[in-house]
């Protein structure tokens, strides 16, 4: 029937239930290899992430930032939690409008806005 078949082997008998170190020792390169891809790519970027979010709710007026995009401003408006948007001045009379999430870094923090002085 199939001429380049010589011979036909049979397999072996199912393995039977009790051989559960065999079956652990299957699954134990799975395991190590979700660990390991856990420990070196997921934990470091969830805490990437944290510490972005730490940044962007820190986020005042006089602010210098970097957006995601390369540019470099300072932030002019007040920033709320809620505001999906920031105006940042990157140069004298010159502002932009960029969503709050697309701010990567802080080049350095500005001086904090101080109550007026009553008399």
């Amino acid at each position: 029937m199939f001429p380049f078949v010589r011979e036909a082997f049979a397999m072996g008998p199912a393995p039977q239930g009790g051989d559960t170190v065999g079956m652990l020792m299957q699954f134990a390169p799975i395991v190590l290899i979700f660990a390991i891809f856990y420990f070196l790519v997921l934990r470091p970027q969830q805490r990437k992430a944290k510490l972005h979010g730490e940044m962007l709710r820190a986020l005042k007026k006089g602010d210098e930032v970097y957006t995601d995009g390369g540019i470099r401003g300072t932030v002019v408006n007040r920033v709320e939690e809620g505001q999906p948007e920031v105006t940042l001045e990157i140069s004298p009379k010159v502002q932009i409008r960029v969503l709050r999430a697309r701010i990567g870094d802080m080049v350095k923090a500005g001086k904090a806005e101080e109550p007026a002085k009553q008399s």
